[in-house]
C-alpha cells in the first residue's frame, strides 16, 4: 500500500507541476509535449529575442562571452544584437520511457538466464546448502523466521558476495533467487517477511568493496587523482549497511549483541578495513587492475566451481542449466510492468521539474541558516540515486563538469553516487519478481539508511577534501 500511495503521489505532483510551468513560464511552452514524448538530452529552442530585450543580467554575462546558462535556461548569442535560448530535456517522456524499460528487462534476460542456470546446477549438486551451512551461524542471528539449512542463507550470500565485488550483472540474478527462496516459506505471501525485508536492506544499502565505474569516469574527466573517493566512498557504504541492519533489527526486535553477531560484524569490519588498508596504497591503474584480477577471476572460480560440483555429483549439469536458465527468463518478463510504472513516475519527476525545486530550497535553507553551501551542489546526485541509477550517474558527471572534477561538490557527488543502490528500483524488481504488493515497512526502512548515507557522505567529504 505504501509504494502504491508514493507512486501515485509522484505522478500526480510531477503532472501538476509540468502543468503550472507549462501555463506560469513562457520558456515551458513545450511542457506537456516534453512530458510525454520528449528524449532525454534533446534540444528545445524556446525562442530568438533582441539582446536588448533580455534581463540586463543576462546582457552583462553575454557581453564577454557568446553563451550562458540561468536556471536551466542556455542563451546563445547568434550575433551582436540576437539571442537564442533553448533548455535541454532532462530525462526521456513517458513513452520513450516505457519502451527503455522493456529493452532493460530484455537486456537482463541473458544475464539471468545464465546466473539462473548456475545457480540451479548448484541446488542440485548440494553447493547452496553446503554455503547455508557455514553461513547459518551467523545469518541465522540476523533471519530468526529462515529455517536452519534452509537454501535461502546461501542464495543471499551470494548476492552479498557480488554485490561487495561489484558485480552487478551476477548480484541481480542471485538476489532475485533468494527473494524466491525467502518467498517460499512466507506465511504471507501478499506482503513481504521479516527476512526478506531485512535482506533487501542490507542489499539496497550498497555495500561496494571498489567502486570501479565512479573512479573511471572521473579519470576520463581528467582527475588529478581519480582514486581519492575510494576510501569515503567505502566508508560511507559500510556505514549504511551497519544502519539498515541496525533499523531493521530495532524494528524486528533482533538483538545485535548476540555474541555471533558482534564477531561476524567486527570479523567483516576488520576483513574489510584490511583490504582498504591495502588498495588505498594503490594509484588508479593498480587499483583497475586488482579490482578487474579480483572481480572477473573470482567470478570465474564461482563459475568452474559450480560446473565442476555438478559433474563431481554426477548431475545433468546442461539440463540443470537449462531449467535455471528458463527460470531467470520468466522472472525477466515478471518485472516488466513493475518496472515499467517506476521507471514512469521517475520520468515524470525529472523533467517536470520537481528536483530542481527541491535543490533551490535548500539552498535557501542553507542560506537562511548560514550553513556552508558547499554541499547543495552536490546533492541533486543523493536525491535521484533512490529513483534512477543512470539518471543519478548523469547528475554526476554533470555536477564534476559544471563545478570541476575536483572541487567539493565533484568530490561529494562521487561519494552519494557510491554511497546507496537505486532503492525503489529494487523495490520494484524485487518485489515484483515475487508479486508482492504491500511493502510493509521497507520503502521507510530503507530510505532511512539512505538518509544516513548522505549525511556520512556529506561528513566525510568535508573530513577528506574540506
Amino acid at each position: 500500500m505504501a509504494l502504491s500511495r508514493l507512486w501515485s503521489a509522484f505522478i500526480i505532483i510531477a503532472i501538476l507541476a509540468g502543468t503550472i510551468k507549462y501555463f506560469g513560464n513562457s520558456n515551458y511552452h513545450s511542457m506537456l509535449n516534453d512530458l510525454v514524448v520528449g528524449k532525454g538530452g534533446d534540444t528545445l529552442k524556446i525562442e530568438k529575442l533582441a539582446l536588448q530585450s533580455s534581463t540586463s543580467f543576462v546582457q552583462q554575462h553575454l557581453k564577454d562571452t557568446n553563451y550562458f546558462t540561468q536556471n536551466k535556461i542556455h542563451y546563445t548569442k547568434i550575433d551582436s544584437a540576437t539571442v537564442q535560448t533553448y533548455r535541454v530535456q532532462t530525462a526521456d517522456g513517458v513513452i520513450n520511457t516505457t519502451k527503455g524499460a522493456v529493452e532493460l528487462c530484455l537486456g537482463l534476460i541473458g544475464i539471468m538466464a545464465f546466473f539462473m542456470g548456475l545457480m540451479r546446477i548448484a541446488e542440485k549438486a548440494g553447493g547452496i546448502n553446503l554455503l547455508s551451512r557455514w553461513i547459518q551461524p551467523f545469518f541465522s542471528k540476523l533471519f530468526p523466521e529462515i529455517p536452519k539449512g534452509h537454501p535461502a542463507f546461501g542464495h543471499m550470500m551470494m548476492n552479498f558476495s557480488a554485490n561487495l565485488l561489484g558485480l552487478d550483472n551476477a548480484a541481480t540474478p542471485f538476489g532475485l533467487k533468494a527473494m524466491e527462496s525467502l518467498q517460499t516459506i512466507n506465511p504471507t505471501p501478499e506482503k513481504p517477511s521479516n527476512a526478506q525485508i531485512m535482506f533487501l536492506c542490507l542489499h539496497a544499502s550498497g555495500l561496494t568493496l571498489i567502486p570501479v565505474s565512479i573512479i573511471a569516469m572521473r579519470s576520463s574527466l581528467k582527475s588529478a587523482s581519480p582514486t581519492d573517493i575510494f576510501l569515503p566512498c567505502m566508508i560511507a557504504t559500510f556505514v549504511a549497511t551497519m544502519a539498515a541492519m541496525l533499523i531493521v533489527s530495532f524494528k524486528q526486535k533482533i538483538n545485535i549483541f548476540q555474541p555471533q553477531l558482534i564477531a561476524f560484524i567486527f570479523g567483516t569490519s576488520a576483513i574489510i578495513g584490511t583490504i582498504v588498508f591495502f588498495l588505498a596504497k594503490l594509484d588508479k591503474e593498480g587499483m583497475d587492475n586488482v579490482s578487474k584480477l579480483i572481480s572477473n577471476g573470482l567470478l570465474l572460480f564461482i563459475i568452474f566451481i559450480i560446473v565442476l560440483g555438478g559433474w563431481y555429483k554426477k548431475i545433468n549439469v546442461f539440463d540443470a542449466f537449462i531449467e535455471g536458465a528458463k527460470e531467470g527468463f520468466n522472472t525477466c518478463v515478471k518485472i516488466i510492468p513493475y518496472l515499467v510504472g517506476m521507471l514512469v513516475a521517475v520520468s515524470l519527476l525529472r523533467n517536470s521539474g520537481i528536483f530542481d525545486l527541491i535543490i533551490d530550497g535548500f539552498k535557501t535553507f542553507a542560506t537562511f541558516a548560514h550553513l556552508d553551501t558547499r554541499w547543495v551542489d552536490g546533492i541533486p546526485t543523493a536525491l535521484i540515486k533512490p529513483l534512477s541509477g543512470s539518471g543519478a550517474r548523469g547528475m554526476m558527471v554533470d555536477t564534476m563538469k559544471v563545478h570541476g572534477v575536483d572541487s567539493f561538490a565533484g568530490h561529494l557527488a562521487s561519494i552519494l553516487q557510491g554511497s546507496s543502490d537505486t532503492t525503489f528500483y529494487v523495490i520494484a524488481v524485487y518485489f515484483g519478481a515475487v508479486n508482492i504488493k504491500n511493502t510493509r515497512y521497507a520503502i521507510s526502512a530503507m530510505l532511512l539508511a539512505d538518509l544516513v548515507g548522505i549525511i556520512t557522505s556529506i561528513l566525510l567529504c568535508y573530513l577528506f577534501f574540506g
